[in-house]
């Protein structure tokens, strides 16, 4: 399955400079965010995937931060060495799953999917 809501890159910047460079690359980071696609659909009860083409590029944004957010919580969870502590590794994570779960709890509410496939 390709990634539909977030690019490989996306998902690096979020990962951080201390990212390994094996769970950073393009192979592990589609499989990554296909999986966060996946559950992103999942956990909101809605088939964002097959609307996707027909949303305006600005309602995508959300989708975007979500599914980059927890592929990069993947990447950083992969290998922490290369961070200077883990700590600041949890901390990165930490920050995105924040995040990650916001932008769920938005996807969530029905009024936000009419919204967003109505625009």
């Amino acid at each position: 399955m390709a990634a539909i809501f977030c690019t490989t890159a996306e998902v690096e910047r979020k990962a951080g400079a201390g990212a390994s460079a094996t769970s950073s690359a393009a192979g592990y980071t589609d499989d990554y965010t296909a999986q966060a696609e996946s559950l992103i659909n999942c956990m909101t009860r809605y088939n964002w995937s097959d609307v996707y083409a027909t949303m305006n590029d600005d309602v995508k944004m959300i989708l975007k931060e979500a599914a980059s957010d927890l592929a990069a919580i993947y990447v950083i969870s992969y290998d922490m060495s290369g961070f200077n502590s883990r700590i600041e590794a949890e901390d990165q994570i930490n920050v995105l799953r924040d995040s990650f779960l916001r932008a769920i709890s938005i996807l969530r509410d029905k009024k936000t999917q009419k919204f967003m496939i109505e625009a």
